[in-house]
């Protein structure tokens, strides 16, 4: 396990991925580079903390938290928490599936109207991924298996043959597998601040490059540790030694200044009431598993996929803000350019919160309908 090298770098440049790999970066005035360097410089973290990480506390279990939510059960045996807004899914005519993002739960969903709920006659679902609120965690959990999660849901809860799905931040990455996988339930599809795994095929270097080098040094370490060393992303996230990641430590820095404009409709009273459930099955299988997964190895690229409606049936819409600090917007825009059936928004000035803003949930929701 330990015949793992390192690289020590003595300035803020960090490793970062190109279409043929990693290219590590060793920028200083006295040492030109250094490759190979043993993992000793963690040995000492290593003794005090151990890499494995704690089991799970699982809800409805004896030493886990309690059950307050509904829940389906899938084929396998695991349970998946949700929560529905607007029209009651039995008479609504619209069905929207919302897939939170990292460190959220099924209360995160995205804020729409209930004036507009109403008008488009729309049930909003929002539920748990695997490991996070009140859903079981998921140790198998792979690219695929969000997609299969959502389609097994929808069939419990009889959305119908067909449905909407919008994603924010990690659950906008997790739109690509539902596009990948299951193209064929969808009536329609919203990536909001999707984020970009760096080490995906067909992308040029300059593009995954500066996307990179837009996050802080802090999210260069986490990133790439959980692509190269995913067994060691517990250890990472969870130490005091260096630098972890900056959203899990809740890094202000990483906010744009729109980020800060709107930030506050994040928290208050309403998710001050269910803030404390999210992480309460445990960090490693919720937020870890979470990079473990998303950046990692992936068997396909967005840049592969194909139109889901040829016959213009439905829509994909991609919205990302310029000003984005945690999901840097470079690769969204690449892809838009390479897929042309995307319709791609990009907000100026706005950045990863965008979807705070005033009004923006019907917006979103109009444009995906195709009410707007």
């Amino acid at each position: 396990m330990f015949d793992i090298y390192f690289s020590i770098i003595f300035t803020s440049e960090l490793v970062y991925p190109n279409i043929q790999g990693v290219t590590l970066v060793y920028l200083t005035g006295i040492i030109k580079r250094l490759a190979a360097v043993p993992l000793l410089v963690l040995l000492a973290g290593l003794i005090f903390q151990p890499i494995k990480p704690q089991p799970p506390k699982i809800c409805g279990t004896a030493n886990g938290p309690p059950i307050t939510s509904n829940r389906t059960k899938l084929n396998d045996g695991r349970h998946i928490a949700y929560v529905e807004f607007g029209v009651p899914r039995e008479k609504a005519k619209n069905k929207i599936i919302f897939i939170h993002g990292f460190d959220a739960c099924r209360h995160d969903t995205l804020k729409v109207s209930q004036e507009l709920l109403e008008e488009l006659s729309i049930c909003l679902i929002g539920f748990d991924r695997p490991g996070y609120g009140e859903s079981d965690p998921y140790p198998k959990k792979t690219v695929k298996s969000i997609a299969t999660d959502i389609e097994e849901m929808a069939d419990n809860l009889q959305l119908g043959p067909k449905f909407y799905v919008i994603g924010f931040s990690m659950g906008g990455e997790a739109v690509w597998s539902v596009l990948k996988h299951i193209p064929h339930r969808l009536a329609g599809a919203a990536l909001l601040g999707p984020v970009a795994n760096y080490w995906w095929s067909g992308f040029p270097a300059n593009v995954t490059e500066e996307a990179w080098n837009v996050q802080l040094p802090a999210d260069k370490w986490a990133v790439w540790v959980a692509h190269h060393l995913p067994w060691l992303t517990n250890w990472w996230n969870s130490q005091k030694y260096f630098p972890s990641s900056s959203v899990i430590t809740q890094d202000v820095h990483v906010f744009s200044p729109g980020d800060l404009q709107v930030l506050h409709k994040w928290g208050g009273p309403s998710r001050a009431a269910y803030v404390g459930q999210i992480l309460q099955q445990g960090n490693h299988e919720s937020l870890h598993r979470d990079m473990i997964v998303g950046f990692g190895s992936w068997d396909f690229s967005p840049l592969d996929l194909e139109n889901p409606f040829p016959n213009n049936e439905g829509s994909v819409h991609l919205w990302h803000g310029t000003e984005d600090l945690i999901v840097p917007v470079h690769m969204s825009r690449y892809i838009a350019q390479q897929l042309p059936w995307i319709t791609y928004h990009e907000l100026p000035t706005a950045g990863h919160m965008f979807l705070l803003g005033e009004g923006m949930g019907d917006t979103i929701v109009r444009s995906l309908l195709g009410q707007d």
